[in-house]
């Protein structure tokens, strides 16, 4: 019995990472893709070797909520782990956040701050979930142009100081429902004083944080979202302690539990109105713009994690007389894994680009109908993705993969979080039709399409070029006729968004494929676009609905 199986190992997260190298080299300019080069190499460094290890000895050591002192005084001190500890000052110091507000890669610097937090994030157990929070209330500020709480708070949100950089909250989650904030019960009341928030938060993540913008409704205010208003709230006081906020508990969580998501009563919070009294769901658009964009681009890196991993460990991992990276149906079905995670990475990463074009004022207005579609898309598409890709790799490790200390199943655990929030994947095809009822979104998805696809000039892209030709046509001719069922169109709308999702990131894929085999990078890119186009990517089909409830009553 003196066998010992030899554990996966992480090497460099950026040299190896050839789908990340030859996307930059095409979509950055040579000269700010150099001065990049270093920074991103030496994330790699932190993400394969130090980070990775202390993320493995720190498993075990989770948020701990200490709600009294030892003298009764009520402090309600939220405990993180060391690695988050870490995290933070790491974030700071390497302006995961701040990179996308000083806009000195112009704009590319969404593509540049994303493509930072891919390369570091998967070492960092989910740090990345108050940072898309950060990220989405600093926009909201600065898109809302409440100049008061942009000079209080953003220099602090995209600080590259640990001590001065604040991380923030989004409290929209009531025990009335999720994806329905406007049944939000949290009353707004105005007294000498100012204003004051009393109500339940159901599940608010990043509780740690210095502050948080929440929805709440100002009394007198109507029902329904028109009816609430979104205000800023700072957690603690100037003596430190809470303001008016009280944590009931910590959530117990399938996955992502190094993240300190809890329930809270708010009991008479100081609170000051960002953009108004009213209108609150409407004026989120742009925080959910970038939380969206963070949601896909983790759902590519936890992908692209698992499938290091599982590449690695095929090589060690013997059985029947060879590694099982010489198996053939190993080989095989880590190829149709990787392929997903190319065009995932390729989705999220246009919805990125498409982000930083929009905030840098240099979009077009085909790219702005595209950007309210894609950003939806990207979003779903992915969260599906990473749950199904994540799911293989926990089986391609076998009984180790079900062994929680080897490190494994926690990326299925945390991937099950990607098609939740922020929006269930059901939730996101609705929007995903709202986007398109405006007009000209699906038309500008359908011409980007068409025009990368022209691109291809290797026969061996054909079958892709004409699945998503083929698809595109389809998927238009469906939502133009499922229009007049109000009931179909609805029933459909998952199909739908994923058909467009797919078929666009294949297109996505298909002028990578090209472009790698005109630049040196050779055939992997395409044999990942004619894998991919194996797997199929349209999913409509004729539902009967009568059917359908009679398989749910």
């Amino acid at each position: 019995m003196s066998f010992f199986q030899e554990p996966p190992r992480l090497g460099n997260q950026y040299d190896e990472d050839v789908l990340l190298r030859s996307y930059l080299e095409r979509v950055l300019p040579p000269d700010l893709k150099a001065s990049l080069e270093d920074e991103f190499r030496e994330l790699g460094e932190l993400s394969g070797g130090y980070f990775y290890e202390f993320q493995l000895r720190d498993r075990l050591n989770e948020p701990e909520l200490t709600q009294w002192n030892a003298w009764g005084q009520r402090v309600d001190h939220i405990e993180v782990s060391p690695l988050w500890k870490e995290a933070e000052a790491l974030t700071a110091r390497r302006g995961l956040v701040a990179v996308a507000y000083e806009q000195k890669s112009g704009d590319r610097s969404r593509v540049h701050q994303f493509a930072l937090n891919y390369l570091i994030q998967p070492s960092l157990d989910i740090y990345s979930c108050p940072l898309a929070m950060t990220d989405g209330a600093a926009r909201t500020l600065v898109s809302l142009g409440n100049k008061e709480l942009v000079e209080r708070a953003l220099p602090h949100l995209t600080s590259r100081d640990p001590a001065t950089f604040w991380t923030s909250g989004q409290w929209m989650t009531e025990r009335t429902g999720g994806s329905d904030v406007g049944l939000t019960q949290t009353v707004a009341r105005r007294d000498a004083e100012g204003w004051k928030l009393y109500g339940t938060k159901w599940f608010t993540s990043a509780t740690t944080a210095q502050m948080a913008l929440t929805l709440a409704r100002p009394e007198g205010n109507g029902e329904g979202g028109k009816g609430l208003a979104i205000f800023y709230v700072e957690t603690r006081g100037a003596d430190g302690r809470m303001n008016g906020i009280q944590i009931n508990r910590l959530k117990d969580k399938l996955g992502t539990r190094k993240v300190p998501t809890a329930e809270l009563t708010l009991d008479g919070a100081r609170a000051v109105p960002v953009a108004g009294l009213t209108d609150g769901i409407r004026n989120m658009a742009s925080m959910l713009n970038v939380t969206r964009t963070w949601n896909a681009v983790a759902s590519a890196w936890m992908m692209r994690r698992g499938l290091a991993l599982a590449r690695d460990y095929a090589k060690r991992r013997v059985q029947f007389g060879a590694p099982l990276a010489q198996k053939p149906l190993h080989v095989d079905t880590l190829a149709g894994l990787e392929a997903e995670f190319h065009g995932g990475f390729l989705l999220a990463f246009r919805a990125a680009e498409l982000l930083g074009r929009m905030e840098a004022g240099t979009a077009t207005e085909e790219e702005l109908l595209l950007q309210r579609l894609v950003t939806p898309l990207a979003k779903l598409t992915l969260g599906r993705q990473t749950v199904h890709v994540t799911s293989e790799v926990v089986e391609g490790f076998g009984g180790a993969g079900y062994v929680e200390d080897t490190g494994v199943p926690r990326l299925l655990a945390d991937a099950q979080v990607l098609s939740i929030w922020e929006g269930t994947t059901n939730v996101l095809s609705l929007d995903a039709l709202r986007a398109m009822a405006r007009g000209g979104a699906l038309e500008a998805l359908d011409v980007d399409a068409r025009r990368r696809l022209a691109t291809a000039k290797d026969a061996g892209l054909r079958p892709g070029v004409v699945a998503v030709e083929e698809a595109l046509d389809k998927a238009r001719a469906w939502v133009m006729e499922a229009m007049k069922d109000p009931a179909g169109v609805e029933a459909g709308a998952r199909r739908f968004a994923l058909t467009l999702g797919r078929a666009y990131e294949l297109a996505l894929l298909v002028e990578h494929a090209q472009w790698c085999l005109d630049h040196g990078y050779g055939p992997r890119a395409m044999a990942a676009a004619r894998r991919l186009t194996r797997h199929g990517v349209d999913l409509l089909a004729d539902m009967n609905l009568e059917e359908s409830r009679l398989l749910v009553e």
